[in-house]
């Protein structure tokens, strides 16, 4: 926060020590009604989900695009290099990608405000030997080519001449940690924010070592402009940093992934396979206007999915309902699963019902799960608190600070419903949060084998098994995969 601050402030006494110059950036936006983004298309700045394009990047950008009042006009791609090509060409006004402050990039672009902060990692396959230094690595190093990641590493080798690393022109970060993850590959360097969002699905990624710490990550745009459209980006972060959006976009990215728990993690995976296709029919009948998936990972944080499971405190069943809950939800067995999954979704629902109107989502579904889990009277007397502090009680982020408190005698005793395990009630939060964006990739990935395997199908049965093996055959199932 304070480096924030403080950049904000350096970049302002810029903005406001150069000559004044015509607005022609902005006016160019104006003029066409449309911001241009360049965008790497990626699990952490944009994709198209389920229900849409989704992304830290995107979100920002959307934001910037509705204050400037102009439509968003976005330029994926899958390379940063041909992000750099639309932007020196002046096809986008900015490109955004989880780009690293790099020396290089400083010296060619035009720097905006930096909006999150990453380490470079070391990664390696747990169950290898631990690499403690460049000295201990024997085999080379593959990073994405024209990454920031391969000037780490060019530097690096100045005073580790010994050192080997490649730069991969097919593979993206992601894929590289899938090698690492698979053996394929010993190691790979990356971002940590990446590695913790890989690390729900590849549990078997370890961190060797940090290699740099505390980088700066921020859009870039390009040198030859006007200082217009970049005193637009330094007042937009600015009024992000200090409404709490910019820390409650992070939170929804990264908030809920940066613990990891490679037992608990192994054991999810391994219980998705084995468990959950005996009650993913009930999760899919009962979900009401939840997603089947957001269901099943509450149901998998209260029980692993053990319909016969049982508490100390006296909470039952595959949704560990109380007696008080079961009877106001309609269960009469919190034994049986259909019961169990059914009032559980009910009592969700209550829940965020709840919850004031003006609270949006996703803020209000996490408010909603940690009431599941501890009342709402409780996350009630968080905010409560939270607003005493000055804070925004309608932001998750900031209760989530607060909640811990409930154990401390000095706060709860001022509250309401006293007592209460709030640590815990943040910990099931993000533990519910990880399990189902786990639970999305699995599904999501599942489905794209069946789209595969149904593709091999079609075309075997209308080439014959040659033409499915044939090279035109195999860029079409290839590109069904991308897709």
């Amino acid at each position: 926060m304070i480096r924030f601050g403080i950049l904000g402030a350096v970049l302002t006494a810029v903005v406001s020590c150069t000559p004044v110059q015509e607005p022609v950036q902005l006016h160019e936006i104006y003029q066409r009604d449309s911001l241009r983004v360049g965008i790497l298309n990626s699990p952490t700045s944009y994709y198209v989900g389920a229900d849409g394009p989704t992304g830290y990047d995107y979100e920002l950008s959307v934001a910037l695009a509705d204050k400037l009042g102009v439509e968003l006009e976005l330029f994926p791609s899958y390379q940063r290099e041909e992000l750099l090509q639309k932007l020196d060409s002046g096809q986008v006004d900015y490109i955004a990608g989880g780009l690293a402050v790099t020396e290089s990039r400083k010296q060619k672009y035009r720097i905006a405000p930096a909006y999150l902060w990453r380490n470079e990692v070391l990664v390696y396959r747990k169950g290898q030997t631990k690499p403690t230094s460049f000295a201990d690595i024997k085999a080379p190093i593959l990073v994405p080519k024209d990454s920031s990641l391969a000037e780490t590493l060019s530097a690096v080798q100045q005073d580790h001449p010994q050192l080997q690393w490649q730069e991969s022109e097919s593979e993206d970060a992601d894929e590289l940690l899938q090698q690492v993850e698979d053996g394929k590959i010993p190691y790979t360097l990356v971002d940590s924010n990446l590695l913790a969002v890989n690390q729900r699905f590849f549990p078997n990624l370890a961190v060797a070592f940090k290699v740099k710490e505390q980088q700066p990550v921020a859009w870039l745009l390009s040198n030859k402009a006007d200082d217009s459209f970049w005193a637009v980006l330094i007042e937009f972060f600015g009024q992000s940093y200090q409404s709490g959006d910019l820390l409650s976009l992070e939170d929804k990215y990264f908030g809920h992934i940066r613990r990891f728990d490679y037992v608990a993690t192994l054991d999810y995976i391994k219980a998705i396979e084995k468990d959950l296709p005996r009650y993913q029919p009930l999760f899919e009948k009962y979900a009401g206007n939840f997603d089947w998936r957001l269901l099943a990972a509450i149901g998998y944080q209260e029980s692993n999915w053990r319909p016969d499971a049982r508490s100390s405190t006296g909470v039952v069943g595959m949704m560990m309902l109380t007696v008080g809950t079961a009877q106001m939800m309609g269960v009469s067995s919190r034994l049986d699963p259909a019961q169990s999954i059914r009032g559980g979704s009910k009592y969700l629902q209550r829940m965020l019902e709840t919850i004031p109107e003006r609270i949006q989502m996703p803020d209000r579904l996490w408010f909603a799960i940690a009431a599941y889990n501890i009342g709402w009277g409780h996350v009630e007397s968080a905010r409560v608190l939270t607003e005493r502090d000055g804070a925004n009680p309608d932001q998750w982020h900031e209760v989530k600070q607060r909640l811990p408190l409930l154990q401390q005698k000095r706060y709860y005793q001022n509250t309401k419903l006293g007592y209460a395990r709030g640590a815990q009630a943040v910990y099931y939060v993000e533990n519910v949060r990880r399990f189902y964006d786990t639970l999305l990739w699995v599904d999501e990935k599942k489905k794209t084998e069946q789209r595969l395997d149904q593709q091999k199908q079609r075309l075997n049965e209308q080439f014959g098994d040659k033409a499915v093996n044939s090279p035109e055959k195999s860029e079409n199932i290839s590109a069904l995969k991308q897709s």
